[in-house]
């Protein structure tokens, strides 16, 4: 069974163009993504979803220049830019990960893998609730799926978010890898604004290289051990994501961050 992991990029953002091509060390924030995406276990492939426009190519090129599977598609419905992707890559399991999470997980993504196939359910993710920290998200849901929301999905919000018409399906079953909240979630690790380019940029000055291999826990820790640097991108935490969204019906046991300062 073949688990693609599919991340999607382009150069257009309303807050932060061109965000994914920063550089963060010696690596595009891009790349870091898809580093990490590697590393996650039972990966089959990992590639990149583009939007088919001119003003991506240097996107599209970043990723194929590195040795990634890419595939263009229309821009605003990402939904059938990821179906296209996986019927490509011939995925039977489909991970959603977006380019602006250049601190993925790869163990947590595992996790929420493990738990997709030890619950039985339909789809699984870490978002629901959001209690880890802003930009360690991941789902995953078989192949089919995806394909049956991209014939079934009528809405902008299912074409442009890929899993709402999955996520709001009162017939499928949603498993969810509990964050460890206490706080840890109002940390944002995610790329949407200038401060959040400028707090990873300090993550990596700090850390040099050992900051693209950097576990979730061990970013927190950092995290409470230099609130100066936590606090660079602070005022930009998403109250909406804490305070809204569906909560999944099956629900892990948290996963724990060790507290140490």
């Amino acid at each position: 069974m073949t688990l693609a992991v599919i991340v999607q990029a382009r150069m257009g953002s309303s807050r932060l163009p061109g965000k994914v091509l920063e550089p963060l060390g010696g690596k595009s924030a891009l790349l870091r993504c898809l580093d990490r995406c590697t590393a996650i276990p039972g990966a089959g492939l990992v590639l990149c979803a583009v939007p088919d426009t001119y003003g991506d190519e240097e996107v599209a090129e970043e990723a194929a220049d590195a040795g990634y599977m890419v595939v263009r598609g229309p821009e605003d419905d990402v939904l059938s830019r990821y179906a296209k992707a996986a019927r490509e890559a011939g995925a039977d399991l489909v991970m959603r990960v977006t380019s602006d999470c250049p601190f993925i997980d790869p163990v947590i993504c595992g996790r929420v893998v493990n738990l997709l196939h030890a619950s039985g359910a339909d789809y699984a993710s870490n978002n629901m609730p959001a209690l880890f920290p802003h930009g360690l998200d991941c789902e995953i849901f078989p192949a089919m799926l995806l394909h049956e929301a991209d014939k079934l999905a009528r809405t902008p919000e299912e074409r442009e978010h890929v899993t709402p018409w999955i996520r709001n399906h009162p017939h499928l079953r949603k498993a969810n890898l509990a964050g460890p909240g206490g706080g840890l979630e109002r940390l944002r690790w995610t790329l949407d604004y200038d401060a959040d380019l400028e707090f990873a940029a300090a993550v990596y000055a700090e850390l040099g290289e050992a900051a693209a291999h950097i576990t979730a826990a061990e970013l927190a820790a950092f995290c409470l051990r230099r609130p100066d640097i936590a606090r660079i991108n602070a005022r930009h935490v998403d109250e909406a994501r804490l305070n809204g969204g569906a909560r999944a019906e099956l629900q892990s046991e948290p996963v724990k961050f060790a507290r140490a300062a």
